[in-house]
């Protein structure tokens, strides 16, 4: 026996020393070459990447640009990185294009944002991995994949890490698809903001503060509705807020599978919660957001395009701060934890109101002085367990009666 010990002993260190160290990363320079082709592309050109590790000192940028794809050779042999960036906040950025494809790639540490699109009507991002490559940190910039002010947008297969505010956003734009992503380890993994005519599908968000957030917030160029959100897997966001403070996403309280605020017309099935600490959905106002966040400040030196807390929204004529035709139906809820998070106010609540069961879906209870049917529909869901809030009326009258928001 003590000779078959020592045999496998010497095996184990024999196949140790045959392993060879790891080579180190070796960086290369094609900043100026890069940008020179961006900036003389004519339409219809294909901009082939090589495979290598590559760092940029400033913004790389293609402007006014139509018909273009830039192509790699894989996101994990083509890898772009503005980890030692002295210029610009974002790393790649596209703007007032038409029809530009960017694939097979990866791009991380930007100061601000790692992809930026704007004002582009056609832009594909196909397996693109977007990251800060030292993880999760406060000063990471906002967004991982940043489409904004954009018509006809497509994400997909791509991988999102480490954005202090979300990882796969889209926002004020026309007419998207979000699909087959995976998003960890931001504070919200997967953002349709002020945007119209989105389906988001097929995705994996987990291991973020919140999984999918649908925005409609105050002040901006254009407002949201028509959204479905089918098909994806939202488990264990339970992972701290690293948010800047004062940002609209410094309220989500770890442990949000889905938060839906201020938007409208949105159906939300066929998806599976799954070990979401603190809430499955949430269903909440702009009202509600204002208020956990007053007398909050936004930290000084933010990078990129956060979306701090306006108090002021009232002031937005045109802006509705509370969420109306929202359907919740045939998904699937399960929950391992008993206890939701106790580092928000909102879990400290659920705590109380709902002891080692929290919920799968609440709702802010918030009334609209100007709309008396909301037209939220929750049905087939299985056994769940929802909470009205009653925040409007300091959660007086909370309720886990979900009758009056049976679907008819």
């Amino acid at each position: 026996m003590k000779k078959l010990q020592l045999g496998v002993l010497a095996l184990m260190i024999c196949t140790a020393c045959s392993e060879s160290p790891k080579e180190p990363i070796v960086w290369k320079s094609i900043e100026k070459d890069l940008q020179s082709q961006f900036i003389l592309a004519q339409d219809g050109d294909v901009i082939e990447l090589p495979e290598g590790n590559f760092m940029f000192t400033r913004t790389l940028s293609m402007d006014g640009k139509s018909n273009i794809t830039i192509r790699g050779k894989g996101m994990d042999k083509t890898i772009l990185s503005w980890k030692k960036q002295t210029e610009g906040a974002q790393g790649l950025q596209v703007s007032n294009g038409k029809n530009i494809v960017l694939e097979d790639f990866s791009v991380e540490d930007a100061k601000g944002d790692n992809l930026k699109v704007n004002d582009t009507n056609g832009i594909t991002l196909r397996r693109i991995r977007s990251v800060w490559a030292e993880g999760p940190k406060t000063e990471n910039g906002a967004y991982a994949l940043y489409p904004v002010l954009c018509k006809n947008v497509l994400m997909e297969e791509c991988i999102a890490m480490g954005s202090s505010d979300a990882g796969i956003y889209v926002g004020q734009s026309d007419s998207v698809i979000i699909r087959n992503n995976k998003a960890y380890w931001n504070v919200a993994g997967i953002e349709s903001e002020n945007s119209k005519w989105v389906e988001i599908y097929g995705n994996e968000a987990y291991d973020n503060t919140g999984g999918i957030l649908v925005f409609d917030l105050p002040g901006l160029t254009t407002y949201g509705h028509s959204t479905k959100v089918y098909n994806n897997t939202v488990r264990s966001n339970n992972y701290k807020n690293f948010a800047q403070k004062g940002n609209v996403v410094a309220s989500i309280p770890p442990g949000s599978g889905m938060m839906i605020l201020a938007t409208n017309t949105i159906d939300i099935y066929d998806n599976d919660f799954v070990n979401n600490r603190s809430v499955g959905i949430a269903v909440v106002s702009y009202e509600l957001v204002a208020a956990l966040n007053e007398g909050e400040q936004e930290q000084e030196n933010a990078i990129g395009g956060v979306q701090s807390v306006d108090n002021r929204f009232r002031e937005d004529s045109l802006y509705n701060p509370y969420p109306y035709n929202v359907k919740i139906r045939n998904n699937r809820f399960s929950n391992k934890h008993w206890f939701p998070t106790l580092e928000s106010d909102i879990g400290k609540l659920l705590l109380m109101k709902s002891f080692f069961n929290p919920p799968d879906i609440i709702y802010d209870g918030i009334a609209d002085p100007d709309r008396s049917e909301r037209n939220i529909c929750i049905g087939d869901n299985g056994k769940i367990t929802f909470i009205n809030l009653d925040a409007g009326n300091e959660f007086k009258n909370l309720s886990k009666d979900a009758t009056a928001f049976s679907c008819k």
